[in-house]
């Protein structure tokens, strides 16, 4: 029976949700110990799975002999190469992009092995201890081949080839460009140039890679637990590599213990998984350990870039000209390919400026090496570092403040939309205002007067600024990475009232750390004008979500937040509707107010959300005549073009004179991310971003030694920051809002390591001006800063 409240006083609208500081919602469970991850679930007759992996970096497989481990008690079964290629096809990354080679990648090593750690037998026994055990029994015979580690001598006729079909190591060749670049630089006022190597890094997530298969026998299904970044890209590639249909493989990525873009690729190891369940009929799991993560997972940045920067007398950027020589590993990933970071870096080398003639060319090179794969930022962070240091470079030898020289070439605001160089559009940013915003947050000019003391005190300080632009929420006009054929440009949200008013929200998208179930939650709530408690957020399954792909180049809170504002708009459409009937009043009449419907200027007639809902349930009798019963809604949402971030970060650091140790003293982030849903949660994306790109700045390095042996293997050896190491972060935020994107967002996942590194290697030739140094390498360790220092001293 619809209530009338005689004589109520007006009711007052609920809280906007977005724009709030709302504690994360998916906190509880994790702090108390119930996650959802893949070693969370043993299913009965659980087998455990271990890896027998290549010693060698580069060699062919003669031999096989596993009796041994198969009669070793609780070894249910092994898989080589061989028997995997008669279950599963081998993964092939396509691309659109006739200079990009497409090679295969084999579940398991198929005639040879390409790099240390390369995945050769998998055993499935009782327990993991007896698969181990199982692994160490197996024999393997390998013919060495002549290994090659260094991508500029991969690129000579006499190098060791890694695939024959490719026929070179050559595996990415892309060139970009505008105007007469030549003339350009010839006619210069001041043209800077520099090589830049950034070295190779590597996600370290929480939880290490795994996976859980199981297949049903009776059902023919199979369904697949992972610590996946996109579960429904892996169904996707699954149906076509096991030759199954879609509607029978479900992927679960419930919790994910951190991603980072490492997680966002197809894998061996969940291949090989899903074939040996299927074949034997029980679930089998495989939990890496850190050492096979350090090993086997992607890796990120490993590029060369020689860069030359012209300028005019007023420092106006007149023409940049760049190559990039990326070291891409073993293997071309699924589905990025090869391409991934090479292309994303001479793509966004312009940066926020105006760039009149440009020349990018970008190679990617196979090396036996781990493959590289997208990782937090994605090219960006080595553009970032190339642009941001010729920058520097052109101000000092101009006698400008840095600062100075940016603002003169920044894009300005009246010129958005801005087509860059390489065909990027940016739809509209903040780059003067954060420039600005971060200046007077440090107290610029403090700062600047607090260095000239310290220098004639002897001491080392400097201050580093650095600006970027990023594309997020990329819809379908472009593919995240280029010439990939995958469809990525649309997400999608089911928004579903059950007949007690409470609202499940569902998604395509996988969060791993995002907070995404509390960011969603907002927006749906705002949408359909219930508190955020009543309403449930339910991501990361195939199975019940609407189609959609997953989590990945900060796309996630543009595609499935504007999805869930079209399903929530619908939904309050017919809500409204309903209203209306139970009301005897016109739809257009109905206001929602603190959660409950009334008449517009006739408060004391009101229906509760959870009347409107059961009447929705109810039947036609309670329904508007040709109203369907039900209440709920599944939108897809395609931004098309995507939309733009950008920051600026400015770092103050101290070289330590005796140890070359540097110390960040002070770190601004001035951040426009768009119309921000969760400031709460938007820092907390800076701070573990910059706590990344300091690692990248200052410690983190993966090294192997000319045959292909990885030396950083623990770690112990590959060092990433702590507590001790990371400054505390101011952080500032402008509020943008995207003009092309619903609800205004802009995805941010990615800035803060996108800018930390820049910041931080400018800080640090800054702080080295006396000495005539230039930061051109990171990271930028003690030995590193050293071997400068002794070179510029004995220079004189």
């Amino acid at each position: 029976m619809t209530e009338h409240r005689a004589g109520a006083t007006a009711p007052t609208a609920l809280p906007r949700l977005v724009g709030a500081r709302v504690a994360r919602r998916e906190d509880g469970r994790f702090l108390t110990g119930q996650g959802s991850y893949v070693d969370d679930h043993r299913p009965a007759r659980l087998l455990y799975a271990a890896f027998l992996r290549s010693p060698h970096a580069h060699a062919r497989v003669v031999s096989i002999a596993a009796s041994a481990a198969l009669t070793l008690p609780g070894v249910a079964a092994v898989l080589t190469g061989e028997d995997v290629a008669r279950s599963a096809k081998p993964v092939r990354a396509a691309s659109k992009t006739p200079a990009v080679k497409v090679t295969s990648f084999p579940p398991l090593a198929l005639g040879k092995v390409r790099h240390v750690g390369e995945a050769v037998v998998m055993v499935a026994a009782e327990s993991r201890y007896v698969a181990e055990d199982a692994v160490e029994r197996i024999l393997v015979e390998y013919e060495p081949i002549p290994v090659v580690t260094d991508m500029e001598q991969a690129l000579r006729p006499e190098s060791p080839l890694l695939h024959d079909e490719a026929g070179t190591n050559l595996l990415v060749s892309r060139e970009f460009g505008r105007g007469d670049v030549d003339e350009a630089l010839a006619g210069a006022a001041l043209v800077v140039r520099e090589r830049f190597r950034f070295h190779r890094h590597t996600p370290v997530c929480m939880e290490n890679r795994g996976c859980l298969a199981e297949y049903a026998t009776g059902s023919g299904t199979l369904t697949l637990r992972s610590s996946a970044q996109c579960p429904g890209l892996v169904r996707d590639v699954l149906s076509d590599l096991l030759d199954m249909p879609e509607h029978r493989i479900r992927v679960i990525a419930a919790d994910v213990g951190g991603g980072f873009g490492a997680k966002a690729s197809l894998y061996p190891e969940e291949i090989a998984t899903c074939v040996m369940a299927r074949r034997l009929g029980r679930p089998v799991k495989w939990i890496g350990d850190r050492r096979e993560d350090l090993l086997a997972t992607t890796h990120a940045w490993d590029e060369i870039v020689e860069a030359e920067l012209g300028v005019d007398r007023d420092g106006a950027i007149v023409g940049l000209r760049a190559q990039v020589t990326a070291d891409v590993g073993a293997y071309s990933i699924y589905p990025w390919t090869a391409a991934i970071e090479p292309v994303q870096t001479i793509s966004f080398l312009p940066g926020p400026y105006r760039v009149p003639t440009y020349r990018g060319r970008t190679r990617g090179v196979a090396t036996c090496k781990a493959p590289l794969g997208p990782y937090r930022g994605v090219g960006r962070p080595p553009a970032v570092f190339v642009i941001e240091g010729l920058m520097d470079r052109a101000a000092r030898q101009l006698g400008m403040d840095p600062t100075e020289i940016r603002l003169r070439n920044f894009v300005r605001d009246e010129e958005f939309p801005y087509k860059s160089p390489s065909g990027i559009v940016w739809d509209r940013a903040s780059f003067t205002a954060s420039l600005l915003r971060a200046c007077e947050a440090l107290d610029y000019a403090a700062v600047r007067a607090e260095q000239s003391r310290a220098r004639a005190e002897g001491r080392w300080l400097g201050v580093g600024v650095a600006s970027y632009v990023e594309l997020t929420g990329i819809g379908s006009a472009i593919p995240v990475s280029p010439g990939m054929p995958i469809a990525t440009g649309t997400e999608a949200a089911t928004i579903r009232f059950d007949p007690a008013g409470k609202v499940t929200a569902v998604f395509g998208i996988a969060s791993h750390g995002q907070g995404l179930e509390t960011t969603l939650a907002q927006i749906v709530a705002d949408e359909v004008g219930v508190p955020i408690d009543d309403v449930r957020v339910i991501h990361g399954d195939t199975e019940v979500s609407p189609y959609g792909t997953g989590t990945y180049a900060s796309r996630s809170l543009v595609l499935a937040g504007g999805a869930a504002i079209l399903a929530g708009r619908a939904v309050r459409e017919k809500m409204l509707v309903i209203a209306g009937h139970l009301l005897e009043a016109d739809p257009a009449d109905v206001v929602m107010t603190d959660g409950r419907w009334a008449v517009r200027g006739m408060l004391d007639r009101s229906v509760a959300v959870r009347e409107i809902a059961r009447a929705a349930y109810t039947g036609a009798r309670r329904l508007p005549t040709g109203l369907e019963p039900g209440l709920e809604a599944t939108r897809f949402y395609d931004p098309y073009y995507g939309t733009a971030s950008n920051a600026t970060h400015v770092a103050v650091v101290e070289v330590d004179r005796e140890t070359c140790e540097v110390k960040p003293l002070r770190y601004v982030v001035v951040e426009d991310c768009g119309r921000m849903v969760n400031p709460l949660i938007v820092d907390g994306q800076v701070h573990g971003g910059v706590a990344q790109g300091l690692g990248a700045a200052l410690l983190e390095e993966v090294v192997y030694d000319d045959q292909g042996q990885l030396l950083s293997g623990t770690l112990m050896d590959y060092v990433v920051p702590s507590a001790c190491e990371v400054p505390w972060m101011e952080v500032h935020h402008l509020e943008t809002p995207s003009p092309v994107a619903l609800g205004g967002f802009r995805g941010m996942g990615e800035g803060g390591t996108i800018g930390a590194p820049a910041a931080i290697a400018n800080a640090v030739a800054d702080a080295l001006v006396p000495l005539g140094i230039e930061i051109a390498e990171l990271p930028v360790t003690p030995d590193r800063l050293f071997r400068l220092i002794e070179r510029a001293r004995a220079r004189g």
